[in-house]
């Protein structure tokens, strides 16, 4: 038993034995791990070390490197202007006919970069080059504007505007080839280092001879245009009142539009956006000072000829704000300056319309006899003239009278009155329902103040109310016609026109009426009905005239008689009259009816009761009823 348990005893010590040997190795191992691990750590200490010192000596050369390319690029830039100017300069002073534009203008722009370039450094080597260079640049500078101005000269001689005017044809524009050469130098010109190589940094040279030398060829062409709108606005007698298109303003005025939209379309091909206004005002100012002055000039003229040449003035209105509208449109530009050209001849037009009236009242007031006969005066047709040559020009005479407000034509206005230098606008232009009412309202306005000085003229000059009221029915009649037979009954429609001519046609038949009352009283008795039955009478009834005559005595006989003689009288003396008065067609029979119808159905019924007072001898009864009835007939 005690064997057994030894021998387990001493195996399980061997074991141990065993074990604690290997853990002795283990130990033994980990040390040298340990060894291991610190010898590792030192040799990656004195790596990175080292790797750090070659890194900064890298970047240290790395900045060395940078260091030496800018002193060497420094060194490029200090002798390479010295020696690119000999080369430049060869370019500039040779000029662009021999080099060639395009080779001209690089070397020009070389020269502006490197100038550029020369001033933003302080190295004194830079100054001293930077001298040269400016004065190559103003060279290149001068010679690149005789260039251009010399490729304009090809194109500046004057044209006929007739030509291209009647034909319809479009003005010419400068060749494209020319364009395009003059749009290359202008590259240059308007930029800012050929500015201050100008001395002129505010103004584009190219814009500037452009200008001169093309403003001269507007100015040039336009120039027969313009005497020819005042020879022929003037080459009328003093009295004829001014036609439509006579004046050459209105071909004039074409010419002006067409020859700006083509300058305008060169400009547009030549110029950068933000010139084209500038250029395009500039190169027209000279042929709108000229064109302002002809209309100054038209002006004087019409001033002098109102009545009959305020006509003119309305159409230059209308012309000229068409033509400024649209190159308004097209350019965007000349708006104002046209307004300031057209004011004087709108000031005039608006002044005219009161003038007019005006005229009226003296002219009428001037006369010093009217027609005995009756007729009507030449003034009349005259003054209806001018309201049917209104009804031409509603654009214009729209726009003025509205800015003149309804019935402020009555009052001349003061010399020092002013208006908006601006052009009319669209809305002004529209010619609606209360611009024709405005019309309507002024050619009445006329009409009434013509007729009311006819007739108070009338009044004092004629002898007789019955010549007055012939007199004032065919002056009446004259305007009826002349507003029936044109425009004016189209503008006259509307507003109670109608109504007022014909209250004073009513007016003068009244007043040549009283005339005919003479007779008509003639024709007047008296019945008594008390003095046994009353003969019957009226249009139905049949009166027995011998009855009649019976029951009279000899005195109320005798007054028979003498109203038939006083009748007879009257009626034949008022008959020859009449028909020796001059009266328009349309009155003398309007008359003759009113006549016929007042006195026809009175000598009807005083024949019918007394027709037998001569037993039919025709001693004291001249006529019966129908041959008065003729007789009344012959008067129309």
């Amino acid at each position: 038993m005690m064997k057994t348990r030894d021998a387990a005893h001493a195996e399980e010590s061997a074991e141990v034995e065993v074990l604690i040997a290997e853990a002795a190795k283990f130990d033994a191992m980990s040390k040298q791990i340990k060894a291991s691990l610190g010898r590792l750590e030192t040799t990656n200490q004195l790596v990175n070390s080292n790797v750090k010192q070659v890194y900064s000596n890298t970047q240290g050369l790395q900045v060395m490197n940078g260091n030496i390319d800018k002193i060497l690029d420094a060194i490029d830039k200090m002798l390479g202007p010295s020696e690119d100017k000999g080369r430049e300069e060869r370019i500039i002073r040779a000029g662009p006919e021999r080099v060639g534009l395009p080779d001209y203008l690089a070397s020009l722009k070389r020269v502006d970069r490197a100038l550029s370039q020369m001033s933003s450094s302080d190295l004194r080597i830079n100054q001293q080059i930077i001298g040269g260079f400016n004065e190559l640049l103003s060279e290149g500078n001068n010679r690149l504007q005789a260039l251009f101005r010399s490729t304009l000269a090809d194109n500046v001689q004057p044209v006929e505007p007739l030509h291209y005017i009647t034909k319809q044809l479009p003005f010419p524009v400068l060749p494209q080839e020319s364009a395009s050469k003059l749009g290359s130098m202008d590259s240059f010109l308007s930029s800012t280092a050929a500015r201050d190589a100008s001395h002129n940094s505010r103004e584009s040279q190219s814009v500037r001879i452009y200008a001169e030398m093309r403003g001269a060829y507007l100015s040039g062409s336009l120039h027969n245009l313009s005497a020819a709108s005042i020879s022929t606005s003037k080459r009328k007698a003093s009295d004829e009142i001014y036609r439509q298109g006579t004046s050459g303003i209105g071909t004039y005025a074409s010419g002006i539009e067409g020859i700006f939209s083509a300058e305008f379309n060169n400009i547009s091909a030549i110029f950068s956006r933000e010139d084209w206004g500038l250029a395009f005002d500039a190169t027209c100012r000279k042929a709108l000072a000229e064109f302002a002055k002809t209309l100054r000039e038209l002006n004087m003229h019409i001033k002098s000829n109102l009545p009959t040449d305020c006509f003119l003035a309305y159409e230059i209105v209308e012309i000229v704000t068409n033509v400024g509208y649209r190159l308004d449109q097209l350019s965007g530009q000349l708006k104002l300056p046209f307004a300031d050209a057209l004011k004087p001849i709108r000031e005039t037009a608006k002044s005219s319309l009161a003038e007019l009236i005006e005229d009226v009242r003296r002219r009428v007031s001037s006369m010093q006899n009217l027609p005995l006969d009756g007729s009507s005066v030449p003034f009349t047709a005259e003054v209806m003239t001018r309201m049917q040559t209104l009804t031409i020009y509603p654009q214009s005479l729209a726009s003025v009278m509205a800015s003149l407000g309804d019935g402020n034509w009555q009052t001349v206005p003061s010399a020092h009155s002013t208006s908006s230098a601006s052009l009319p606008s669209l809305k002004s232009f529209d010619v609606g329902a209360d611009t024709t009412q405005l019309l309507a309202h002024y050619i009445m306005d006329t009409i009434e103040t013509l007729l009311t000085s006819l007739d108070s003229k009338a009044r004092g000059l004629l002898k007789s109310k019955a010549l007055s009221g012939v007199f004032m029915a065919n002056n009446v009649a004259v305007i009826d016609r002349m507003i029936r037979s044109s425009d004016l009954s189209t503008v006259l429609a509307s507003g109670g026109a109608s109504a007022r001519v014909e209250s004073w046609r009513k007016r003068g038949t009244s007043a040549y009426l009283e005339s005919w009352r003479e007779p008509c009283s003639a024709l007047m008795d008296v019945q008594y009905t008390n003095r046994g039955a009353r003969p019957p009478s009226g249009s139905n009834g049949l009166i027995d005239s011998a009855a009649v005559i019976k029951q009279l005595g000899s005195k109320d006989k005798d007054a028979i008689k003498e109203k038939f003689k006083n009748f007879n009288v009257s009626f034949d003396e008022l008959s020859g009259r009449h028909k020796a008065l001059q009266m328009e067609r349309e009155v003398r029979s309007l008359l003759a009816r009113e006549v016929q119808a007042m006195l026809e159905p009175l000598y009807a019924r005083f024949w019918d009761r007394y027709h037998e007072i001569d037993k039919g001898k025709g001693k004291y009864v001249k006529y019966d009823k129908g041959s008065l009835s003729a007789q009344l007939a012959a008067l129309g």
